[in-house]
């Protein structure tokens, strides 16, 4: 045991120097012997084998914390995707090489410089790492992307927080224009460029201007600008300011902002106000730019107000005298007046017979005719007319006038020209269920019952038998002059056929027809165009006691011929039957003739029972 103990303390003599040796590397090559000598077993027992085997030399604490500290205060964490702050530290002709404190140099090229054209060395660039390390071991930056990313942050906070920023007016585009702000296009529509309405979107571009962001898409990455909305808020205070010192009927100077179809808008000086189309002038105008035009400076009088909606009704003509107050006071009923044709209506045309008084002639008062019409079949817009005043109201300022007036009425000699039973001929015009309407003449018109228009044909329609247009050749049945009526027939023209046929087809006369169609109860033969004759069912038998069938000929016997209803009915089972009579008949006589000559009763009942055989077809 103690031999053991002996040798351990000469093998741990004999590797002191090397432990010494390693101690010194641990210690920065500074040995302290007194600790190893004095104390080996104690530097032993503390000896960090695992930093002697990792080749790590012991450091400490304090020194570590200052190193860190220096590291965190001097150089950049290329982690992270952040903007941060570089400084030029040199330009070549196609880069600028920036130290953001990073382990190397980064490397932008000038292209992303154009917009600063005076880059020197010693400015301070906002980049961001776009590449810690390439290929070759460079870090690349990017300056465009830090400043599309500052953008946007300054862009969000200037729309939450209502800024106002500067943006530079790049160029027109469809509906507006496009703004430079912080580097990113915003778009300015044209609608919000300014208060007043823009004519000449040119005249912006170039400029520098105030906006406000009013809309960030942030999905599409589209920001939308206005100018307009700076200025509002200080025009509504003016406008409540302007609007609260009004008075109806106050005459103020303004300028002509805005012609629109409706109106015209009038600039008083910070407020706007509108004339209606109708109160720009007493005459009828097609559109506000007969009357004004732009930038125009005219005096209006306001008609009326609303203070809450800051809106302002002003007139133009309200400033001049009316028209109707101008007229002529000799001007009455029945004077013949001339005026040009401003409007047409169906039931109408509207003539001004001076300026800012119109007159309505009625489509009525155009023409003595009584169909309807409209007034464009008489007169255009723009016609000078000759009317008469039919009636005159200067309190309500109304008028009417008549055209037809200054021709003869056609009714004034209307029995010479149309008496009683004269023919003449007429264009059909219109039809209704009952009848024809046949003019004559221009104001001349008669009516033709539908009754009136054959003598043979049943006519449910009138368009069944005559069109619209169709000239007709008519007879003056009725005349009544009070009540402008004149009743025409056109059958008349002719005889009626029925008083020849009521002789032809006589009750009892017989005639060979053929079925033209079976109906029902019976069947319809055709004597001629004019004469159809109905066959009742049991007058279809013939004498073999079959019924005649569609297209079989055969004789018929008239058994009814009205005139007045134009009714005919036939029968073919007369015609056997009749001859049947007339043989029996011709029987009785021979039986009275062989009587009278002793013929016994048995013969003549012997014959007759012959004839009745034959007619029963034994």
């Amino acid at each position: 045991m103690a031999e053991e103990t002996k040798n351990q303390e000469t093998q741990e003599e004999s590797n002191a120097p090397e432990v010494q040796e390693v101690a010194g590397m641990a210690t920065d090559s500074q040995p302290e012997p007194v600790v190893q000598q004095q104390n080996p077993e104690q530097f032993l027992k503390e000896f960090n084998w695992h930093n002697y085997e990792e080749g790590i030399d012991p450091i400490d604490d304090q020194k570590l914390e200052e190193f860190e500290k220096l590291v965190e205060e001097n150089f950049v964490d290329t982690l992270n995707d952040e903007v941060v702050t570089g400084t030029v530290i040199n330009i070549t002709d196609r880069d600028a090489i920036i130290d953001i404190n990073a382990k190397s140099e980064g490397v932008i090229s000038l292209n992303e410089f154009r917009y600063n054209p005076d880059l020197k060395e010693g400015d301070a660039v906002e980049v961001l790492i776009d590449v810690r390390e390439d290929a070759t071991g460079q870090l690349i930056l990017s300056h465009r992307k830090a400043r599309v990313i500052k953008a946007w942050e300054r862009v969000n906070k200037a729309h939450d927080e209502g800024l106002i920023v500067n943006g530079f007016v790049k160029c027109r585009t469809k509906g507006g224009m496009i703004v430079d702000v912080f580097g990113i296009e915003a778009f300015l529509p044209g609608s919000q460029i300014d208060v007043k309405p823009i004519r000449d979107y040119d005249a912006y571009v170039g400029k520098t201007m105030e906006f406000k962001v009013v809309k960030i898409n942030h999905e599409f990455k589209n920001v939308v600008v206005s100018h307009k909305a700076l200025i509002e808020a200080d025009i509504e205070e003016q406008k409540k300011e302007i609007i609260g010192q009004l008075e109806k009927g106050q005459v103020l100077e303004g300028t002509v902002k805005n012609i629109t179809s409706y109106g015209v808008f009038v600039d008083l000086g910070g407020v706007d106000g509108l004339v209606h189309i109708t109160d720009l002038s007493w005459s009828r105008i097609n559109h506000p730019n007969e009357i004004v035009e732009l930038d125009q400076k005219l005096n209006v009088v306001i008609l009326d107000f609303d203070e809450a909606k800051t809106r302002i009704q002003l007139g133009l003509k309200q400033l001049s005298q009316h028209p109707w107050e101008a007229l002529d006071n000799e001007l009455k009923v029945g004077d013949k007046v001339k005026g040009k044709v401003v409007v047409i209506a169906d039931y109408g045309a509207f003539i001004e017979v001076a300026e800012g008084v119109e007159g309505l002639i009625h489509v009525s008062e155009m023409s003595w005719s009584t169909h309807l019409r409209s007034a464009q079949d008489f007169v255009n817009v723009g016609d000078e007319v000759e009317a008469q005043i039919l009636t005159l109201d200067r309190e309500d300022r109304k008028m009417s006038l008549g055209i037809k007036q200054l021709t003869p009425d056609p009714w004034t000699d209307i029995t010479s020209k149309y008496p009683v039973g004269s023919r003449h001929s007429g264009i059909v015009r219109n039809f209704t269920n009952f009848g024809v309407f046949v003019e004559l003449e221009e104001g001349i018109d008669g009516l033709i019952y539908i009754s009136d228009l054959s003598w043979t044909k049943k006519i449910k329609h009138p368009s069944e038998f005559t069109n619209v247009g169709d000239t007709l050749e008519v007879v003056v049945l009725e005349l009544d002059v009070d009540g402008r009526k004149l009743s025409l027939g056109h059958k008349q023209i002719e005889s009626n056929p029925w008083d020849k046929y009521e002789e032809e087809f006589a009750v009892g006369t017989t005639h060979t027809a053929e079925i033209s169609e079976i109906v029902d109860k019976g069947a319809t033969i055709d004597f001629n165009e004019d004469i159809t004759a109905f066959v009742p069912q049991r007058h279809l038998e013939k004498e073999d006691g079959n019924k005649l069938k569609k297209g079989e000929s055969a004789e018929f016997q008239i058994i009814e011929f009205n005139k007045e209803f134009k009714r005919v009915v036939a029968s073919h089972a007369a015609v056997h039957r009749e001859e049947e009579q007339k043989i029996v008949k011709q029987a009785a006589k021979k039986a009275a003739a062989q009587n009278s000559s002793n013929t016994t009763i048995g013969d003549v009942n012997a014959d007759l029972q012959a004839l009745k055989d034959k007619m029963e077809g034994k």
